[in-house]
């Protein structure tokens, strides 16, 4: 996968912006049910919110590397407990993905 460019990456967090965390990494670390949620929501919306629990940051910030390694995710940015990942869809659903519903923020 590319990495993304700087104006990709800048119009995700514009759209990254307005999202809510969907998936919520607790105590428990990387479970099989987590890695399933996040997938599904990187296939449904292409850019989601993770919100990281804890208060380790070195602990928080291997969570994010290995949720996006594991899942194939980009990390796009992270802030305090929270990490915007980005990862494009094989066949991208209007009504759900982020990008389209929000593609009016990019002009």
């Amino acid at each position: 996968m590319a990495a993304l460019s700087i104006q990709e990456r800048k119009r995700l967090r514009q759209i990254g912006h307005a999202l809510n965390p969907v998936v919520m990494l607790g105590g428990q670390g990387l479970t099989e049910n987590v890695i399933e949620e996040t997938n599904r929501a990187l296939n449904d919306h292409e850019l989601i919110k993770v919100k990281i629990a804890g208060e380790d940051r070195e602990a928080r910030v291997a969570a994010i590397n290995e949720i996006a390694q594991v899942t194939g995710a980009e990390i796009v940015q992270t802030i305090g407990k929270i990490a915007l990942l980005y990862k494009k869809a094989a066949k991208q659903n209007p009504k759900l993905s982020n990008l389209v519903r929000h593609a009016h923020l990019s002009n």
